[in-house]
């Protein structure tokens, strides 16, 4: 976001949570969500055992969660009180380990569950250290987790490069759906140069399998009202926005009118 308000960037991919707090900041040049492209969260709750696994196991126990405020932990915290779960009351959360050790932490011992992204996930599972027990994603709803976003006055003085930015990741939405995790994998794996085909295969089947990827770029109204019930839950919302103000649907309309 530092990057697209500085005129560093035309679009930026980010959680659109940050164009939230922007338009709450009285920004005049505010920014405009036009493409959305993942809709759940990509974490999974880890524990220690193959457990069968229900959220009311939790009270009394230790989870490795996320950054204070950071979309991860605020979902992780929604989620639990869903399921009438106090967090830090009920149940402990340790909010201060680094997100890059979170996954040697639980290895090493600390806490009873971990909440983990990809590869973390994965390879804590397929080392036998750990077990997914939950997707964090599924549990919390369709959440615009991640999307394409650009200035106000960019859109309006650049819609073509929009559109046609919007066209292709409408085609590369329509790609992932219609291939398999294998033939994702291949494509993908010179961006994952350290991470084994296998595991590759793997994690890609299960963001597939849960509806990770939406199939169009067009942005609803009930994923920005679910985005805005976890802000407002976690303390973290100043005031709702209107969805008109910060959502665009122009060019995914128009993608999906036109590609095939």
């Amino acid at each position: 976001m530092t990057a697209l308000i500085s005129n560093n960037a035309d679009i930026a991919f980010m959680g659109p949570e940050a164009s939230i707090y922007v338009f709450n900041e009285g920004k005049e040049d505010y920014v405009i969500n036009f493409a959305q492209l993942t809709q759940r969260a990509g974490n999974f709750l880890i524990g220690r055992t193959d457990e069968k696994f229900n959220m009311e196991a939790l009270k009394g126990k230790t989870i490795i969660g996320g950054r204070p405020g950071g979309m991860p932990q605020m979902v992780l915290e929604y989620i639990l009180k869903k399921n009438n779960i106090k967090p830090f009351e009920d149940v402990e959360i340790i909010t201060n380990i680094d997100f890059t050790a979170t996954a040697g932490s639980f290895i090493g011992g600390t806490g009873d569950y971990t909440a983990e992204f990809e590869p973390s996930a994965s390879k804590i599972e397929n080392e036998g250290r750990g077990h997914v027990v939950a997707s964090l994603g599924i549990e919390s709803g369709l959440v615009p987790y991640t999307g394409y976003m650009a200035e106000k006055s960019y859109i309006k003085a650049n819609p073509e490069t929009i559109q046609q930015f919007t066209n292709a990741i409408y085609k590369s939405q329509l790609w992932v759906d219609e291939h398999t995790p294998e033939e994702i994998a291949e494509v993908i794996k010179p961006q994952f140069k350290d991470t084994d085909m296998e595991l590759l295969i793997q994690i890609v089947q299960r963001y597939k399998d849960q509806d990770t990827w939406r199939k169009d770029p067009y942005f609803e109204k009930a994923g920005l009202d679910l985005l805005q019930n976890i802000l407002d839950s976690a303390g973290e919302l100043d005031k709702r926005v209107e969805y008109d103000k910060i959502v665009t649907t122009e060019f995914a309309e128009e993608a999906i009118k036109n590609i095939e």
